[in-house]
């Protein structure tokens, strides 16, 4: 696996290495739960270097684009993003990925994993369209800052957030270095920068306050936050409605690839399974563990993490339960042990 951008500070710093999202990058500075706690209650840098980035150029690239992916690309305004699938023509996801308007390009965020797929995919498609694909992750790499101080830590470093909407993102002059600020989400932001900068980036945001979290902590921090990994909780057997990923998904931009399935679905009302949290008891299950109700298969957890919550220690999961299954509270068998639907975690 490659190294990212940011491999040589990070080990610097006393980083233990390990494969994520397809690159080498750090999976943990010191103990992954003081990590995860600085993402709870603090402010967490980390490295992004991971993401792979896609450019797409012409002047067809939007209506092509939103012919690609479930979610409207074509009303996404310059500075803006938007999370999306694509899928095959049975309405599987075979991707995911944010999108961002950059005016003249449109630019794909996505795990380095899944880069050279879907540049494959991408290409198959563009039959007289004016659309052309670049692999740019050799020109931009990315740090992430997360955490209820992170506009506090990002204004100390120099980087004013607070205008900023989430997946909104602008371009400025930080020290004669052209960036992008990027915001995820309330807690969340992306810096985007040439990587020979990276380091730089990283040093001042350690200096402002920024604790350093490796990719375990933040896996701890995406199981107990519910959110869906693809290659780990979306496959490419899942259809869009089962994985609970509502914003990645437009019911009135028109035509694209699996539209159809979509779009019966949501007709319907309803999938036959879907994708929730669980609090765990008396068990250590792992992830393809079984769900079982009445000595039925009913499910299977595609995620699990053990971590302290409110001065005490949890088992909680991710994965997939049969819909007449899912009540609020429904309690299931795994591995011995006992699996509590949980609507919210963190």
């Amino acid at each position: 696996m490659p190294p990212t951008p940011l491999y040589d500070r990070l080990q610097a710093a006393g980083a233990r290495f390990g494969d994520y999202g397809g690159a080498e990058t750090a999976a943990a500075f010191s103990d992954p739960a003081a990590e995860f706690a600085a993402l709870r209650s603090g402010c967490a840098v980390y490295d992004l270097g991971r993401r792979g980035k896609i450019m797409i150029t012409g002047p067809d690239r939007v209506r092509w684009m939103n012919g690609m992916v479930t979610n409207n690309v074509t009303g996404l305004a310059p500075g803006r993003g938007v999370y999306s699938f694509v899928l095959n023509a049975q309405g599987r996801i075979l991707g995911d990925m944010y999108i961002y308007n950059f005016g003249e390009h449109l630019l794909v965020d996505t795990d380095i994993a899944q880069v050279a797929k879907l540049m494959q995919l991408f290409q198959h498609y563009i039959i007289m369209d004016e659309v052309e694909l670049s692999d740019a992750g050799a020109k931009l790499t990315a740090i992430g800052v997360r955490g209820p101080r992170s506009q506090e830590v990002l204004t100390q470093a120099g980087f004013e957030a607070a205008e900023l909407d989430a997946l909104q993102f602008k371009n400025f002059m930080w020290r004669d270095v052209n960036l992008f600020l990027a915001r995820i989400d309330s807690e969340a932001y992306e810096i985007w920068m040439p990587p020979e900068h990276a380091a730089k980036v990283w040093d001042v945001l350690i200096s402002a306050g920024a604790t350093p979290v490796g990719t375990k902590a933040l896996e701890l921090f995406r199981i107990a936050s519910g959110v869906p990994r693809y290659g780990q909780d979306i496959r490419e057997r899942d259809l869009p409605q089962e994985t609970g990923q509502f914003q990645a998904l437009h019911f009135t931009k028109g035509c694209y690839l699996g539209q159809e399935i979509v779009e019966r679905i949501h007709s319907r009302g309803n999938v036959h399974r879907q994708f929730t949290s669980f609090i765990v008891e008396d068990a250590a299950p792992g992830p393809g563990s079984k769900l079982r109700a009445g000595g039925k298969d009913v499910g299977e957890l595609t995620s699990v993490a053990t971590l302290s919550l409110n001065g005490s220690e949890k088992t909680v999961a991710l994965g997939y339960v049969r819909r007449e299954a899912a009540g609020s509270d429904s309690t299931l068998e795994v591995d011995g042990g006992k699996a509590r639907v949980a609507r919210k975690i963190l």
